[in-house]
C-alpha cells in the first residue's frame, strides 16, 4: 500500500477528528438543542406580539362571536407560523352574556356598591330584588344554617382569600363562588353576593363561573369588590342592612365554542403526542391578557420554535388553544372528542397562570431521576427554575379530564403573588404583561416540550411503577 503524503495524512486526521466530534455531539445533541431553543426564546418577540394582537381583538367570552373571531385568527396565525394539521374544533355549549348589573344599599345609608354577575347566573326580576341581607364572614357559617333560615334574604359571604405564592388559596376558596349560590338557595335566600375571589383592595369586582346544583333553586349571584364587602361588614355590625340588586344576563342555549389545534409532526413516532395547551376564551370584563392570553402566547411561541427544527423531534407536539374553559366546558369536550387517542398522548401540560416568572417545575410521577428530567433541570436552572420535590398531579383545568383518562402530566409553577389582584377583572389587560417574564416562560416551555418530544420514556409506566409498594 502506498504511503500517504503529509498533506493527505493531515486531511485524513482532520476527517477522523470531525467524525469523532460529530459522534460526541450526537451524544449531547438533545441537551445542546434544548439550550439553543431556550436561549432563542429569551430573545424572541413573536410570543409577545402574538399576545398583543390577541388582546387587541377584545374580550373572548366563550361561545360568542368574539371567541369565534379569535379562533379564526389563531388558526391563520398558527398556519403562518409553520405548524401542521392546524384546524378548529367546535363543541356545543350555552352562550351566557352579562347585561346590566347594579347593587346599592337602600338602608340604613343609601350608596352604590360595585358588583359583577357570576358567569352562568340567572337574572333578577326586571325590577330587581330588594331585601335585607344576612352576612357571613366565613363560608362555613352559611353552610351551618338550617333549611329555610334565609327565606326572603340576600345571603352575603365576605370570607377573604389569602395572598400566596402558588395561588393555592384560590382553589381552597373556589366553592364560595362555585356552589355558594346553590347552598344559599337551599336555605331560602333569594339572591347571593360574595366577596370577590381576589387579593386586591381596589374597587373592582372579580367575575367567574358558578355551577348551580341539581335540585336547588337558581338564584341571581354576583361578586362584590373587596372594599364593598368590607363596607357591608361595617354596616351589618351596626344593624339591619337592606340592598337592591339588579342583574340582567341572557343565555343562548344552542351555541358553539371553538378550540384551535396545531401540530409539529414527529419524525420517528408521530403517533405519540406531547400536548401543551392554554385556553383561548376569556371573561368579558378585560381583554384576557393574563387569563389566558399569556398562556396561549407561551405554548404557541414554544411550538413555533420547535416547528422550525429540521428534522422535527421524534414525537408529535400538539398545541391546543382550548375554547370554553371559563365556563367549564372545554376539558370534558376535548377529552370526549379525543377519547380514541388518549392512549397516544404520552404527556400533557397547560399554561394558565399568567406570565410571571416560573420558579419551579413538577416532574411526572416516577420520572424524577430519569435522564429526561435531569437534562430538563439542567436546562432550566439558568432561568431560575428548580425541580420541585413533589410530583405533578395536575396541570390545568383543561387537562384534568385527560389526566383522569390516564394521560401523565408535567407542571410549571409560577410566581402568583399578584395574579389574583386582576384575575377575572376589568384590569386584565395587555399592559400588565412584562415581555422578559413572558419570554422566560416561553424558554421554559420550549425546553420542556422539546425534550419530551425527543424522549423515549413511557411516562404511563413510570407513573404506574411509582404507585407500586
Amino acid at each position: 500500500m502506498a504511503q500517504l503524503s503529509l498533506p493527505q495524512r493531515c486531511a485524513a486526521g482532520f476527517i477522523t477528528l470531525l467524525l469523532l466530534s460529530s459522534t460526541a455531539f450526537a451524544q449531547t445533541s438533545d441537551a445542546d438543542q434544548a439550550h439553543q431553543l431556550r436561549d432563542a426564546a429569551l430573545k424572541d418577540g413573536w410570543g409577545y406580539q402574538f399576545l398583543e394582537t390577541l388582546t387587541t381583538m377584545g374580550p373572548r367570552l366563550a361561545a360568542t362571536d368574539a371567541e369565534a373571531r379569535a379562533a379564526t385568527w389563531a388558526e391563520t396565525t398558527l398556519k403562518e407560523a409553520g405548524f401542521e394539521n392546524v384546524h378548529r374544533e367546535s363543541f356545543p355549549m350555552p352562550a351566557w352574556q352579562r347585561g346590566r348589573e347594579r347593587a346599592e344599599v337602600v338602608s340604613p345609608s343609601p350608596q352604590r356598591l360595585v358588583i359583577t354577575a357570576l358567569g352562568g347566573s340567572v337574572a333578577t326580576p326586571p325590577e330587581g330584588i330588594t331585601a335585607d341581607i344576612v352576612l357571613f364572614r366565613v363560608y362555613s357559617d352559611l353552610l351551618a344554617q338550617a333549611p329555610g333560615s334565609l327565606a326572603g334574604k340576600i345571603a352575603v359571604v365576605t370570607e377573604r382569600m389569602p395572598r400566596v405564592m402558588d395561588g393555592a388559596s384560590y382553589g381552597a376558596a373556589n366553592a364560595i363562588r362555585r356552589v355558594g349560590p346553590s347552598e344559599a338557595a337551599k336555605r331560602g335566600a333569594v339572591a347571593y353576593l360574595h366577596r370577590s375571589l381576589g387579593t386586591d383592595n381596589h374597587r373592582i369586582a372579580h367575575t367567574g363561573a358558578t355551577n348551580y346544583q341539581d335540585g336547588a333553586p337558581r338564584i341571581p349571584a354576583a361578586a362584590l369588590s373587596n372594599p364593598d364587602a368590607d363596607q357591608l361588614e361595617r354596616l351589618t355590625a351596626r344593624g339591619t342592612t337592606k340592598l337592591h340588586v339588579l342583574l340582567t344576563p341572557t343565555v343562548q342555549e344552542n351555541a358553539q365554542s371553538w378550540s384551535v389545534s396545531a401540530e409539529v409532526k414527529g419524525s420517528v413516532h408521530p403517533e405519540e403526542i406531547v400536548l401543551i395547551g392554554a385556553h383561548l376564551d376569556s371573561w368579558d370584563l378585560g381583554t384576557g391578557a393574563i387569563d389566558d392570553g399569556a398562556g396561549d402566547a407561551i405554548v404557541a411561541a414554544a411550538g413555533k420554535l420547535i416547528a422550525a427544527l429540521k428534522p422535527h423531534p421524534k414525537r408529535t407536539l400538539r398545541v391546543v388553544l382550548f375554547g370554553g374553559e371559563e365556563m367549564n366546558y372545554s376539558g370534558a369536550a376535548y377529552a370526549k372528542a379525543h377519547a380514541d387517542e388518549a392512549s397516544h398522548i404520552v404527556l400533557a401540560a397547560e399554561s394558565d397562570f399568567g406570565a410571571r416568572k416560573i420558579y419551579a417545575f413538577l416532574a411526572p410521577p416516577g420520572s424524577a431521576t430519569t435522564p429526561f428530567i435531569r437534562t430538563l433541570a439542567d436546562t432550566l436552572t439558568p432561568l431560575g427554575i428548580f425541580l420541585a420535590r413533589e410530583p405533578a398531579l395536575n396541570s390545568g383545568d383543561d387537562i384534568v379530564p385527560l389526566h383522569a383518562a390516564g394521560v401523565p402530566v408535567i407542571a410549571m409553577r409560577q410566581n402568583g403573588l399578584d395574579y389574583f389582584d386582576i384575575h377575572h377583572t376589568a384590569d386584565d389587560t395587555f399592559d400588565k404583561i412584562d415581555q422578559q417574564e413572558l419570554n422566560q416562560n416561553i424558554a421554559a416551555w420550549v425546553s420542556m416540550a422539546y425534550l419530551a418530544t425527543q424522549s423515549d420514556l413511557d411516562f404511563r409506566k413510570l407513573a404506574t411503577d411509582a404507585k407500586q409498594p
